[in-house]
């Protein structure tokens, strides 16, 4: 049988999202899968929406998930784990970022940002799994780490070795913040383990 694995990558621009989604494409095809993804980027630059599919396995013919179909929802953003949330299978995870960042909408007064999240998400599955993405890239030296303290989180759900998730963090990081973004990946892996 060709089992499917199908991750759902959510954010809002400039939290890195499309580098995770990169790290997960190179961190399964190293473990020989086949490999499909797909990104929008919604006014990315303006704080808007992102998303990537990941889809991996024996053979992949489409990279696209369809409501109810994702193995995982990873989320960078509370607001964006809603926004994506019926996508996610009935026997999904869901891994989310803590952090809340407000949409203009919110920020000029014109709406409000949806209170009891994870009240909301817990009718919908019990597998969700918090992580502090934020505060862990703090304490690792960068808050732009946030996205890999995040595939940290998610590596303790996947069979793919700690070895490769190392290689493929120093393959596509700059030189310059290897150590912190290992030291990121790290702290998101064991933060999953608690």
């Amino acid at each position: 049988m060709n089992r499917i694995t199908g991750i759902m990558i959510v954010g809002v621009g400039g939290q890195g999202v499309i580098l995770a989604s990169e790290l997960l494409c190179e961190a399964a095809m190293r473990m020989g899968y086949d490999v499909k993804k797909s990104e929008v980027h919604g006014m990315a630059q303006r704080g808007g929406s992102v998303v990537s599919n990941v889809r991996f396995g024996e053979k992949v013919y489409s990279p696209l998930i369809s409501k109810g179909e994702a193995d995982i929802l990873l989320s960078f953003e509370q607001l964006e784990t809603l926004r994506w949330l019926d996508y996610i299978k009935p026997e999904g995870k869901i891994i989310v970022n803590m952090q809340k960042i407000m949409p203009m909408a919110v920020a000029i007064g014109q709406g409000e940002y949806p209170g009891d999240v994870f009240g909301i998400l817990k009718r919908k599955t019990d597998k969700i799994y918090r992580v502090d993405g934020l505060g862990i890239a703090t304490k690792a030296g960068n808050v732009k780490a946030v996205n890999v303290a995040v595939i940290g989180a998610l590596s303790n759900y996947l069979d793919i070795p700690e070895g490769i998730w190392k290689e493929v963090i120093e393959n596509r990081v700059p030189p310059k913040t290897l150590k912190i973004n290992l030291t990121a990946f790290e702290m998101g892996r064991n933060y999953g383990q608690e």
